[in-house]
């Protein structure tokens, strides 16, 4: 069982899910996350279920202040489970065709480099022990990118090549490292990703699916089968096909506050 787990992204969605499927007590639980009332709801109910709480307000921009909170963290409580899970869904408004370059930029700072950022912040120390999991949660866009979010797409098309990559890299030290790729999750994401979310579970059963894979130390968490396995087999399906089968999952972002 882990003791010392960090979760990114830990104020909603997944990521809130998470927290508090592994609260319990024993367990600490670094729980990162930019807005401090949702945070804080969630620490409160990992505390409840009788877990030890440390909170980081920190944007996964700021490289600075995310490894300082890990490494910190790590010192105090020896990281078993890091779960890179924090991100953002952003890409073509209604009045437009396609993404803008401000969006892309963003999307891939966050989604990509603040996710490799974290990793590396907490890789070292796992090696010098050779011991810990690392799951790094990408998306099925990753398989089937989506004409309407590029930069979405790619960032997590890169985070599963980084993450796959850096498996077999460490995999003789005894540090594991999953990719997590999942489809339509209930959330605040999923709420500005207006147009359909066919097969979209909950983020506690996320959660269930996300554990029971790392118990399994699978390289790749893909849910739920009903995209997974269409995904999988996307690049080898002709295009005129590709578009067909997908015209009805088109769809444009909600703008941002």
């Amino acid at each position: 069982m882990f003791q010392n787990i960090v979760i990114t992204g830990a104020s909603s969605g997944i990521g809130a899910a998470l927290a508090k499927f592994y609260a319990r007590p024993g367990v600490t639980l670094g729980l990162i996350g930019r807005d401090p009332a949702r945070l804080g709801a969630v620490a409160a109910a990992a505390k409840a279920a009788g877990a030890v709480t440390v909170e980081g307000l920190v944007d996964l921009r700021d490289r600075a202040a995310l490894t300082g909170f890990l490494s910190e963290f790590d010192a105090a409580h020896p990281i078993d489970l890091l779960i890179a899970n924090a991100g953002v869904l952003d890409g073509r408004r209604a009045d437009a065709v396609v993404e803008d370059a401000d969006v892309a930029r963003r999307v891939i700072e966050i989604n990509l480099l603040g996710a490799v950022d974290t990793l590396h912040a907490v890789l070292p120390a796992m090696r010098q022990r050779r011991r810990g999991h690392i799951a790094l949660v990408s998306s099925l866009a990753a398989l089937s990118p989506l004409p309407d979010a590029p930069a979405y797409s790619a960032s997590k098309a890169g985070l599963l090549s980084y993450g796959r990559a850096m498996r077999a890299a460490v995999a003789h030290e005894n540090v594991r490292i999953s990719v997590v790729c999942p489809g339509y999750v209930t959330s605040a994401m999923t709420d500005s990703h207006i147009g359909n979310h066919p097969h979209k579970i909950s983020a506690e059963a996320a959660a269930r699916l996300i554990d029971a894979g790392i118990a399994r130390n699978k390289p790749v968490i893909g849910f739920p089968w009903q995209l997974y396995i269409p995904s999988l087999i996307s690049p080898f399906v002709p295009e005129f096909i590709t578009r067909i089968a997908t015209k009805g999952i088109r769809f444009h972002v909600k703008p941002r506050d």
